[in-house]
């Protein structure tokens, strides 16, 4: 259904958990090196249970080889604190790639400018929290995709 990108993940937890997100969605997760664990972590597999090995998985050595490799028609949104635009107001299709940062910093500031108002901010109230946990972050912005594509899903 969707392509989940985590761009240079650093916590293992966070990757299983994207991972069954993605199987309970029928999309695919996309992992973008350098990673912070190996994929053989056992923290991984723990969080991601049995269903690790049946997760759709593609690990890229850089963002750029991802992109080259998408459908020409491919959209792509940008998760950041940075961006000003509300998840709420993208129009996203089947297919678009939903692209994380690393949980301790984020994308580079320099793309989340570039993509304009395909960079998007999960609402959170003011004085609340900086950010929230990546595998939350994954789960809000797949599940509202997904309900836009059907919502009786």
């Amino acid at each position: 259904m969707f392509n989940i990108v985590l761009f240079e993940p650093e916590i293992p937890h966070n990757a299983g958990a994207a991972g069954r997100l993605a199987l309970a969605t029928d999309s695919t997760l996309h992992l973008v090196e350098p990673l912070g664990f190996s994929l053989e972590d056992k923290y991984v597999r723990r969080t991601g249970l049995d269903y690790w090995q049946d997760v759709k998985l593609k690990v890229w050595k850089s963002f750029d080889e991802l992109r080259a490799a998408a459908e020409s028609d491919a959209q792509f949104w940008f998760l950041s604190t940075k961006a000003t635009q509300s998840p709420w107001q993208a129009a996203f299709r089947a297919g678009d790639y939903l692209v994380f940062g690393p949980e301790t910093r984020g994308l580079p500031e320099n793309l989340v400018v570039e993509v304009g108002n395909h960079a998007l901010r999960i609402p959170m109230a003011p004085g609340g929290t900086r950010s929230l946990n990546l595998s939350t972050a994954v789960a809000i912005i797949l599940y509202e995709a997904a309900r836009q594509q059907d919502p009786a899903w």
